[in-house]
């Protein structure tokens, strides 16, 4: 075991806590103090480490702890380094402090989204390797950049590369989120971000004057068909109980464009829009409505895409997938619910699904409020403590699933 934390306190937690202090923060995360915090951990579990700069400044750090048959696919065990932007004046205590309050909850960015789950591995490992375990399975912990904006800078470019393949990986777990009921969530799609940019031209002239065609009449009338489906698709999620948030199409209008003076009529206006397409969704089609939309506006009206995700992958889970199937039977031996959903945002494991590699989003985290790019992010040391028991059992029996035809 690690030497005992500050206080009495967990020395899990207190490793916790100094993660939390490395401020790896959007737009300019300090990515090196995180390298070279994992790779202390590296050395001090007796884990190889791997570090593949994917872009520069863009280090994807990789450990990895061998296993007895190194002919089978190994467990990769993903999370992201950076953590998004904070409000401080809108904080109880400084959000990278780590303050722990006198209930046992420690607020700071990252807590939740996730460097709960980075940290909960990494103990996982730590406590198993102390009991001389050793299964069949390689498990790798790669520690990603850039997640929050995207990861065009992290996972996108790391699963392109030779390093990449060579991990061999059979299987995949990254993160979920907190669930306020006693259940647990886990995510086994995720929806497709779209961002489009719908641009109008028309007629300019005197603000004073009819002027007929205008781009603010023809974008108008793409805003209100778009928002019609809003709520049409809010509709269906309200009055289907069965359905989750992350089965249906959200869309949101996020930013308005043009214009130069109260009394010019302007020539162009655009609008843009933040679409998050279920999965299920035949995205040709949708496509299509998008050209319609456009077309029944006026001439002169267009769209394109700023970010546009066209590989959304399904894993299974029911028993055909022999991962679903232990990760499951674990969860069921542990007494722990089971909620299967598809994730309403992105995440790195789109990338990951996208090269044929089965994941699931898990973040053991419940009875907790979702607190993810909130104010005052927090979590309790309990909770977090109990998902490195979690992620013990579930590594031993993954990294112990015999060897299946995907493994040749």
């Amino acid at each position: 075991m690690a030497s005992k934390g500050i206080q009495g306190e967990h020395p899990s937690v207190t490793l916790f806590r100094q993660y939390l202090r490395i401020r790896t923060v959007q737009p300019e995360p300090d990515y090196a103090a995180a390298v070279a915090f994992l790779e202390e951990q590296a050395h001090k579990l007796g884990l190889g480490c791997q570090k593949v700069e994917v872009a520069p400044g863009r280090v994807v750090t990789v450990l990895t702890w061998p296993g007895t048959n190194p002919k089978l696919s190994s467990i990769v065990l993903n999370s992201h380094t950076d953590v998004v932007p904070v409000f401080k004046e809108h904080w109880s205590h400084d959000p990278f402090e780590a303050f722990k309050d006198a209930e046992g909850y420690i607020y700071a960015r990252g807590t939740q989204d996730m460097k709960c789950v980075g940290i909960q591995y990494l103990e996982a490992v730590r406590r198993l390797k102390a009991e001389g375990q050793h299964f069949p399975r390689t498990i790798h912990m790669t520690f990603v950049p850039d997640e929050e904006i995207g990861g065009y800078q992290g996972m996108a470019l790391f699963v392109k590369r030779p390093e990449f393949q060579a991990l061999r990986a059979g299987f995949a777990l990254d993160e979920g989120l907190a669930n306020p009921t006693d259940a647990f969530t886990v995510f086994y799609s995720e929806r497709s971000p779209w961002w489009v940019r719908v641009t109008s031209t028309g007629n300019p002239g005197h603000g004073s004057r009819f002027i007929e065609d205008t781009a603010a009449e023809k974008l108008n009338k793409v805003v209100s068909s778009i928002l019609a489906f809003r709520e049409k698709e809010q509709q269906r999620l309200q009055s289907n109980p069965h359905l989750s948030e992350g089965a249906v199409t959200s869309v949101n209008l996020t930013k308005l464009e043009g214009g130069v003076a109260f009394n010019v009529v302007p020539a162009t206006m655009s609008a843009c829009f933040d679409f998050r397409v279920a999965p299920d969704r035949d995205l040709k089609a949708f496509e299509k409505q998008l050209h319609d939309w456009c077309q029944e506006a006026g001439k002169g009206v267009t769209f394109e895409f700023a970010q546009k995700w066209e590989k959304p992958k399904i894993t299974p889970v029911d028993d055909s997938n022999p991962w679903w199937a232990t990760f499951s039977r674990v969860c069921k031996n542990m007494n722990l619910t089971l909620e299967p959903k598809i994730f309403p945002a992105a995440t790195d494991s789109r990338y990951l699904r996208a090269e044929g590699i089965p994941a699931l989003g898990f973040s053991p985290m419940n009875r907790t409020p979702i607190l993810l790019h909130d104010h005052d992010e927090r979590l309790h040391e309990d909770v977090f403590l109990r998902g490195i028991d979690i992620y013990m059992q579930l590594l031993t029996a993954l990294a112990s699933v015999p060897a299946l035809p995907s493994d040749s």
